[in-house]
């Protein structure tokens, strides 16, 4: 697929019924980072829309076409300031998306944009917006192909509000969710982490650092493809976002019923990130990442999927952080001291409007 044909693969028929063999389920299971949130989708927004595809707890919903499947995925975006270092909201929505698609194992087919404006909003940033988000929809090699524009009343939208979606189709015939997580898998994390949000938040405070930041917000969906179409193993991948990367464990250990122990030297937090957390008093373990994900593979195929993540420039710091030891659903974190502390979710958005 190049970015200059339409997908060759379509997406199937509306009308078609769901099929009875379920596989994954929706992004909303996923879309909170705090216990707050984790508790209204729980007690409110699960039960009114309870079905498998939800009980799966996973970036997309995923289905059978024939011999088959799709991923299908929504997000909604707010971030605030509309442009930040490394990215705007427009490139931030679209990444979004193809990211939660590619954490399926699915390659993008159609995405949507539906468009929140303020009035007011200038028409020149709109288009700055709209042309990043083409941009980063044709390096992907899909389309943006409908979309909705509504206008709401000065000081009531904070300039431009962005929701996606996109249908993907799977690129493995294995099953990527978090039920495939196993005891022994080594956990794999892409990068460093915590750039995306100090950057955003330091951005809108107006705050300096000795060293610059920006966002780390890419597609993913490329490294994820590599890793499948090597033939690894790959049981289950989560990016890093709201909730960063103890949300994001935590969520899967949670679901699996499996614990999950870390190595913390083993995760790289920049030096200007872990300065940042200090002063705001702030854990980089629970910041916002939009290029940032971890992968469940056997441990006999973790120094080779490493390895092809590191020749990615997108995976280029990639390490082996922790490992599944068993039934449990806790998600325990080894300092370079030998102390273990539990990791939860925090009661709150430690930062907020920044995805």
């Amino acid at each position: 697929m190049t970015a200059q044909d339409p997908p060759s693969t379509a997406p199937p028929e509306p009308a078609c019924p769901l099929p009875s063999r379920h596989y994954g389920q929706v992004v909303m299971a996923h879309g909170g980072g705090g216990r707050l949130a984790r508790e209204l989708l729980e007690t409110l927004v699960q039960p009114a829309f309870a079905n498998p595809y939800l009980a799966a707890r996973h970036d997309s919903a995923v289905w059978a076409q024939g011999e088959q499947r799709f991923a299908f995925t929504t997000d909604s975006y707010v971030v605030k300031p509309l442009f930040f270092p490394g990215g705007d909201i427009g490139k931030l929505a679209v990444c979004g998306t193809l990211n939660d698609l590619a954490m399926a194992g699915a390659r993008p087919l159609f995405l949507s944009a539906a468009l929140i404006l303020e009035e007011g909003l200038p028409l020149a940033d709109l288009q700055k917006i709209l042309e990043s988000m083409a941009q980063a929809a044709r390096a992907a090699g899909t389309w943006i192909v409908t979309g909705d524009t509504k206008v709401v009343d000065r000081g009531k939208g904070d300039g431009l509000y962005v929701n996606t979606a996109g249908v993907g189709l799977i690129a493995t015939a294995a099953t990527i969710a978090p039920s495939a997580v196993r005891p022994g898998d080594a956990v794999l994390l892409s990068g460093d982490i915590g750039r995306h949000g100090i950057a955003v938040l330091a951005h809108r405070e107006g705050l300096a650092f000795e060293t610059a930041l920006e966002s780390d917000c890419a597609d993913l969906s490329g490294t994820v493809l590599a890793l499948l179409e090597a033939g690894l193993e790959v049981h289950c991948l989560r990016d890093l976002t709201r909730g960063g990367l103890a949300g994001a464990l935590f969520e899967i250990a949670h679901t699996a019923g499996l614990d999950i122990h870390l190595q913390e030297p083993a995760i790289a937090v920049p030096e200007a990130v872990r300065g940042a957390c200090e002063i705001l008093g702030l854990d980089p373990l629970y910041i916002a990442n939009e290029g940032r994900f971890i992968a469940f593979v056997p441990a006999a195929q973790a120094d080779r999927a490493l390895a092809l993540l590191r020749a990615d420039p997108l995976g280029a710091g990639a390490a082996h952080i922790g490992q599944v030891v068993g039934p449990g659903g806790t998600v325990q974190l080894e300092t370079a001291f030998g102390v273990r502390r539990v990791l939860d979710l925090p009661s709150g958005e430690p930062l907020p409007r920044i995805c």
